[in-house]
């Protein structure tokens, strides 16, 4: 208990002692830390828009109006059968001319061209949904034979592919420049890390060379130096959830208008608060003890 107390005592004198540079060391930690928050929280954010704008997209199948209710039957069946499908919605004749009447309802120059046709010139339509927007085209392909072509007079995508390719792209470059500046900051916490640890060594030279001379073992002189970065760790952690929470509670407010105020980041980084926190606090203290070790190789030779 002695010695854990000297080598907590050296590690506190260190960080007073090199003020400037444990200041600039946790400043840089916390950017680093920020900013793969901020590539975290795009990541959920950007991953819930696009789930959204997918579940928004669907194919539709217009088909003949004299196609038969066996005809109609066996090829919903087979719509059904393909796992990718998770949705199938079905409108028969009656259902589709009623849909149409209220979506033009203020349009009485249609309503009017309707009524002249006569009867009901409209067919059963079958909108199908899929996990994912490129499962379309398998279902596409499947139904191209000529057993199902003649049962389909038209077909057409509702929801906006082009929408989700944009997001996906604008996603992965964020990310790209996101994960760029949280490896540029890893690096220069490093390299802070590595040169405060050198000027302590080196400026404790002395003490040093008599620690080695009354017996202390290499355990005792590093101590101090893990120690430190193991409390760099702790306030660049500490420091770095509190803006996050912060921000998160100014940020839910304009996601929610995009989003819906189902979503919550701050509810999601509550939830998963051990997992996400514990992750970075464990690399974090992997970088620090790494910096510290190398420094502490090259100074004391030991």
């Amino acid at each position: 208990m002695r010695s854990l107390y000297r080598i907590a005592n050296f590690a506190f004198q260190d960080i007073v002692r090199n003020l400037g540079l444990s200041f600039m060391t946790i400043l840089i930690l916390v950017l680093m830390l920020l900013s793969v928050n901020t590539l975290w929280s795009l990541d959920i954010v950007t991953g819930k828009a696009v789930q959204m704008v997918r579940d928004q997209v669907t194919i539709s199948f217009y088909l003949s109006a004299d196609v038969t209710d066996q005809n109609t039957t066996e090829l919903k069946s087979f719509i059904s059968t393909f796992p990718e499908v998770v949705a199938l919605n079905y409108l028969s004749r009656e259902e589709v001319l009623k849909t149409f009447k209220d979506n033009h309802k203020y349009s009485p120059e249609i309503l009017q061209a309707l009524d002249e046709l006569g009867g009901n010139p409209f067919g059963p339509t079958i909108t199908v949904r899929t996990r994912e927007p490129g499962d379309y085209r398998k279902i596409l392909e499947a139904l191209s034979v000529p057993e199902y072509e003649p049962l389909i007079e038209s077909k057409s995508f509702s929801g906006n592919e082009s929408a989700l390719d944009r997001i996906q792209l604008i996603t992965n470059r964020i990310e790209g420049i996101g994960f760029g500046l949280s490896l540029l900051f890893a690096i220069i916490a490093f390299l802070i890390i590595f040169n405060t640890i050198r000027v302590s060594i080196h400026s404790q030279r002395i003490e040093i060379s008599i620690k080695r001379l009354v017996g202390a073992n290499n355990w005792f002189i590093r101590g101090p130096y893990w120690l430190e970065a193991g409390i760099f760790t702790l306030l660049s952690i500490v420091i770095t959830m509190v803006i996050v929470f912060v921000s998160l509670s100014w940020l839910d407010r304009y996601i929610g208008i995009v989003l819906g105020n189902q979503f919550s980041l701050t509810d999601y980084y509550r939830s998963h608060m051990l997992y996400l926190f514990g992750s970075q606090a464990l690399a974090v203290l992997l970088l620090t003890i790494t910096s510290s070790s190398f420094a502490m190789r090259r100074q004391l030779k030991v």
